[in-house]
């Protein structure tokens, strides 16, 4: 796997008229265009830190089937990785999936490029 997530930086209020506007079809995104968007470049870094970078890199590297041994394997505490877990899966670098009583985190990329734009929407090629 060394797909690359392209992540976006935008304002809330642009990410939520930018969304209005593609539920309202007033605006269509493009194939290749960023898909992850942040509020904040300090969110974006708070998500993204080192430490969660190497928690990424186990994942990917070691293939934890499950909570329980991705803790085992970073020594961090099962709530902890709950939390960041479902943090990474809500901006969408991972996907969760659930299987019987087992969480196992699956990413979706092993790369990520960060894309700011000052004037977010207006800069969708409009």
């Amino acid at each position: 796997m060394g797909e690359t997530i392209r992540i976006g930086i935008m304002p809330m209020e642009q990410y939520k008229k930018r969304t209005l506007d593609i539920a309202g079809g007033r605006y269509s995104p493009g194939k290749n265009e960023t898909k992850v968007w942040f509020p904040s470049i300090e969110s974006a870094l708070q998500v993204l830190s080192s430490r969660n970078q190497e928690l990424l890199r186990v994942i990917v590297e070691k293939k934890p089937d499950s909570l329980t041994s991705l803790a085992d394997m970073t020594g961090r505490s099962k709530s902890n990785l709950s939390r960041t877990l479902r943090t990474m899966e809500r901006y969408g670098l991972l996907d969760i999936v659930r299987e019987k009583s087992r969480i196992v985190p699956l990413p979706k990329a092993t790369r990520f490029n960060i894309d700011i734009q000052i004037n977010a929407i207006e800069d969708q090629g409009r």
